[in-house]
């Protein structure tokens, strides 16, 4: 009786071991694929729970400009924008310096404009009853003391016009003219005021009385004038440089 065992091992084909090898390679590889599924592969997405408390905030990222080695590109730009911001700058500032030049250019004309005005007006007060008066008695004196508050091209006129028309008059016909500016009924300031000012030129309007008496006019005579009085600054103060009767 022949040894089962033996048998058995010789018994099958070629065919039938190869079948039995490949049987035995296939169970290794399914061994190994299992236990690499138990591992977490390479690149694998984990789904992560929340924190009970949230997440935080993440930082917020920094500027551009904050970042070293930009682009040599951008370097350029940026050194034009910056000439153009101190160009632009540069024209605000000066555009600021002489709007403040011309307000102080301005502010000091106005109060030069108005110490004028205080100064021509008393000039003009003070003039007007001496340029607008004489006496044939004694007139070299009050033409000399007329012209002393007179200046340029009016000065001359009236050295001319007294010498020649007014002085011949007054002597021959004993004409003796006094003026003197006009004050109200009530009282108060003379009737004068200053039309406009400047720092070295002023036009001032006054109410002048003039009493007139000759031997042509043996009563004396009251005539009320409207006069018109241009004064300018010289070196020796306010002085009259025309007058216009109105």
């Amino acid at each position: 009786m022949a040894n089962p065992t033996s048998r058995t091992r010789g018994t099958g084909s070629p065919g039938r071991r190869t079948m039995t090898a490949a049987a035995r390679a296939a169970a290794k590889r399914a061994g190994r694929s299992a236990r690499q599924e138990d591992q977490t592969p390479s690149g694998r997405t984990l789904l992560v729970e929340p924190p009970a408390n949230g997440w935080e905030d993440p930082p917020e990222p920094e500027s551009p400009e904050s970042f070293e080695g930009e682009p040599e590109d951008g370097a350029p730009v940026r050194k034009a924008g910056r000439s153009m911001l101190t160009a632009v700058l540069g024209v605000i500032l000066v555009a600021a310096l002489v709007a403040a030049a011309v307000l102080g250019w301005q502010y000091r004309q106005g109060q030069q404009a108005e110490q004028a005005r205080d100064e021509a007006l008393a000039a003009a007060r003070k003039a007007a009853p001496v340029v607008l008066s004489y006496d044939y008695r004694h007139l070299d004196r009050d033409f000399s003391r007329a012209r002393a508050l007179l200046t340029g091209h009016f000065r001359d006129q009236y050295g001319k016009t007294t010498k020649a028309v007014v002085a011949p008059t007054a002597a021959k016909y004993h004409g003796v003219v006094k003026a003197t500016v006009a004050t109200p009924a009530y009282g108060g300031a003379p009737a004068a005021s200053v039309v406009s000012a400047a720092p070295d030129r002023a036009v001032v309007l006054l109410f002048v009385n003039q009493v007139t008496q000759s031997t042509q006019v043996p009563e004396p005579r009251l005539d009320l004038n409207r006069v018109r009085m241009t004064l300018t600054r010289t070196s020796d103060g306010w002085k009259v440089s025309g007058v216009d009767a109105l």
